[in-house]
């Protein structure tokens, strides 16, 4: 059976680069009738935040991404203990004393001669007499992996064959000073505890995804059996790239914006294909479109426009029963399947209903300066009962009678009954507002 993680760290709001990525491990997981499991990375504890851990759980729960268990790694910081003995035992961690100025010096040494800025592993050639006095100053290592030469060689689901030569990485650090383990480590050890079959994530992981597959089978001491996929990053609008930190189109915004969930969905599911990118209601149809060899290395762009149009045809496609109980949530009694259709095809967001409503069943009134054209309106407004036909016979009554024509007559009639320029067509719309409240709304218009 496969199974797929999201591991997302709870150190600020998830953006839509994150939730592209959780969102096709999603898809992966159930096209191959597998497992999705949410593991938070959060052996940061200097960053990482319970706001944000439960905000993670609610932006998926809002997708529809639901998964079948929660795992979080600062529960496991036992398992990381037992790895790093290990590891240590092997001779495959090794003790490093150099302060950050030390091996920034070294990086800038290293840049300057034209080498690439590794580890020169002088930690190797400390003796223990010299590791023993480091310690009695205080002096607290951070602990380095080291890592073998050769090829580290993998099909990438998206970019096909990857090889790396093991000593042009160079040795990274595992354990911080203060004894915590890095992510590099904590992932390592939880993918292979976890029974983890394939990982989905971002192409800025690709050097990671090359490191962790030596530290795994050093752990396991059998070569690397899970499958990876690196996804070319998404940016934004002007080629900028996503970020937490910086809240770029985090989710929570998005969804307190008014954004529908499967716009999210259905636009990230074909971001970065060849695929045209279409509209849909439910998880299952992007399911039924949905493969991952599909994914190109090219970098997609996101715009928000593309969000709020893809917006704008979700809620074109949802029907009365889908939306009935959101109407209700809303506080707006008295809904009938006629109104639903007649405002969806003029709203951007859910909530803009209401104000529709309030113009076809509410209080509010507005002003309109053309009081002749408002006069002979009211007075050729026709009795009910009404047709489709009745606008048109309408107009052309108050057209005669005052010479007005084209946009000159209906827009002072559209701004006296809803306020706005734009709309639903006024022939559908007065048979919902009805005789008693259009003759309101003209009388009220011109006083």
């Amino acid at each position: 059976m496969t199974k797929l993680r999201f591991a997302p760290s709870p150190t600020g709001y998830l953006h839509l680069g994150n939730i592209r990525t959780a969102l096709i491990n999603w898809l992966y997981a159930r096209s191959t009738g597998g497992q999705f499991i949410l593991r938070l990375d959060d052996t940061d504890v200097r960053r990482s935040e319970q706001r944000f851990a439960d905000q993670i759980e609610e932006d998926l729960s809002w997708l529809g991404l639901a998964y079948e268990e929660k795992i979080k790694q600062s529960d496991h910081l036992a398992h990381y203990d037992k790895a790093v003995a290990f590891l240590k035992a092997k001779g495959s961690l090794y003790p490093c004393f150099e302060t950050q100025e030390e091996l920034e010096l070294q990086r800038k040494i290293q840049l300057s001669a034209g080498k690439p800025p590794l580890y020169n592993r002088a930690a190797l050639s400390l003796t223990p007499t010299q590791i023993e006095k480091y310690q009695s100053d205080g002096c607290k290592p951070h602990w380095r992996f080291k890592m073998e030469k050769g090829e580290i060689r993998w099909n990438d689901m998206v970019r096909g064959e990857v090889v790396f030569q093991g000593e042009l990485l160079g040795d990274p650090v595992l354990i911080r000073e203060d004894g915590t383990p890095v992510f590099t480590l904590a992932t390592s050890v939880d993918d292979l505890e976890m029974g983890i079959t394939h990982i989905i994530r971002g192409e800025d992981h690709v050097t990671n995804t090359a490191t962790q597959i030596q530290i795994m089978e050093a752990l396991s001491e059998t070569p690397n059996k899970i499958t990876f996929g690196h996804l070319a990053l998404i940016s934004g609008g002007k080629g900028e790239g996503l970020s937490k930190r910086e809240g770029s189109l985090s989710v929570f915004d998005l969804h307190k914006e008014g954004l529908e969930p499967m716009a999210v969905n259905s636009l990230l599911a074909k971001l970065g294909t060849s695929d045209p990118i279409a509209p849909h209601t439910s998880l299952e149809g992007v399911l039924k479109e949905f493969d991952i060899h599909k994914f190109g290395r090219s970098t997609p762009k996101l715009h928000t426009d593309d969000l709020w149009q893809m917006n704008i045809k979700i809620l074109q496609m949802l029907s009365f029963d889908q939306v009935i109980s959101r109407l209700e949530n809303q506080g707006l009694p008295g809904t009938t399947p006629e109104f639903w259709a007649l405002v969806q095809k003029n709203i951007m967001k859910f909530h803009d209903v209401k104000e529709w409503w309030t113009v076809c069943y509410g209080h509010k009134t507005f002003s309109e300066g053309n009081i002749l054209l408002l006069e002979a309106a009211e007075r050729f407004l026709p009795p009910e009962p009404w047709d489709e036909a009745t606008f048109k016979m309408w107009m052309d009554q108050v057209k005669e009678e005052t010479g007005f024509k084209g946009k000159d007559l209906f827009m002072p009639i559209r701004r006296a009954l809803t306020g706005q320029d734009h709309g639903p067509e006024l022939k559908e719309l007065i048979l919902l507002m009805g005789r008693p409240k259009i003759l309101h709304q003209l009388q009220t218009a011109r006083a």
